[in-house]
């Protein structure tokens, strides 16, 4: 998950939610498609820099990446708190803040403006990045992403406490080789959400739209028909539409394997290769497909080798999304 623009920090517009079932589907449509998302919680990190003010807080040691801690004795828990903190003080403040799993208490003055005070920061409630869809059921609007959940900046799985999904392009890619995993870089227009958020899970990020995608519907593969030997990804590294390159499932590990690592697979396809060096940040999620069935999802990368990775098997995933 990376930095998204600025502008994807804005609240976005109600969307009507749709009941997620409970029995997963036989058939659904494997979508590789870029996405934006965003979820919220109760952590506010700092982003970026103002441009008029940022100075002050450049200079005090506020770091980009910094999680909000306190403001002299106040807890920060919403952009509110900042707020109310800041009004409630006058010139230099205590700014208590987590970086590196560790508290550092900074002093700092608040830039003055006609709106009042401000710290001279941008900052996020929660987490947001980009991933690719795994799957969409036309019949429920259910849809899943990643493959695996996403963590706060303690390493732990995010408490998510509401979230959106909107349109999203790619920017650039930068290859991946070994030691340096790649990554897919985009940005999502905050204007356009067509979905929420519902379940950040150690198995994917689930939700519902009713827009959706659309596509040919697959069958759900059951476990014991997933085989070593060749497979395709569909995934979406630029444009916006999703291609399917050529993998090879190298490993079968146990379905019920915590770490959600099912299989282990190659990125043999020339053109995916050239394009972004294998398995890049950005296409957890992409869709696996083996023998014209849903088998599962890319997660995660070989940090020494750029072209082998992981997959979470699709049943795994739908228990998740409920």
């Amino acid at each position: 998950m990376k930095r998204m623009i600025r502008a994807f920090a804005l609240t976005a517009a109600l969307f009507a939610l749709l009941p997620m079932q409970s029995k997963a589907a036989e058939l659904l449509i494997p979508v590789g498609k870029i996405i934006g998302l965003q979820l919220g919680s109760d952590t506010i990190t700092v982003v970026a820099y103002d441009d008029v003010l940022g100075s002050q807080a450049r200079s005090s040691g506020l770091k980009i990446g910094d999680e909000l801690v306190k403001i002299e004795d106040i807890p920060i828990q919403s952009a509110q708190d900042v707020r109310t903190a800041l009004n409630r003080c006058a010139d230099c403040v205590d700014v208590t803040v987590r970086r590196g799993g560790k508290l550092k208490t900074l002093q700092l003055t608040p830039g003055q403006t006609a709106d009042g005070p401000r710290l001279g920061v941008y900052l996020r409630q929660g987490i947001a990045g980009i991933g690719t869809v795994t799957f969409y059921d036309p019949d429920t609007g259910t849809f899943g992403t990643l493959g695996h959940g996403v963590s706060d900046s303690k390493g732990n799985l995010l408490q998510m406490t509401q979230g959106n999904a909107y349109e999203a392009t790619i920017q650039s890619v930068k290859k991946g080789k070994s030691g340096d995993p790649g990554q897919l870089k985009g940005s999502a227009d905050a204007k356009n959400c067509f979905g929420a958020l519902l379940r950040n899970t150690p198995q994917g990020v689930f939700g519902v739209s009713e827009q959706g995608w659309t596509g040919d519907l697959v069958p759900v593969a059951q476990f014991e028909d997933i085989q070593t030997g060749s497979a395709t990804i569909r995934s979406t590294v630029a444009g916006d539409t999703p291609q399917e390159y050529s993998v090879e499932i190298l490993k079968i590990y146990p379905e019920t394997r915590e770490d959600g690592r099912n299989f282990l697979i190659k990125v043999t396809d020339p053109s995916l290769l050239d394009a972004t060096g294998g398995i890049v940040q950005g296409m957890s999620g992409s869709p696996i497909l083996q023998n014209g069935m849903l088998v599962g999802a890319v997660t995660h990368v070989l940090v020494n080798d750029s072209t082998t990775g992981y997959g979470i098997f699709i049943g795994n995933m739908l228990d998740a999304a409920g």
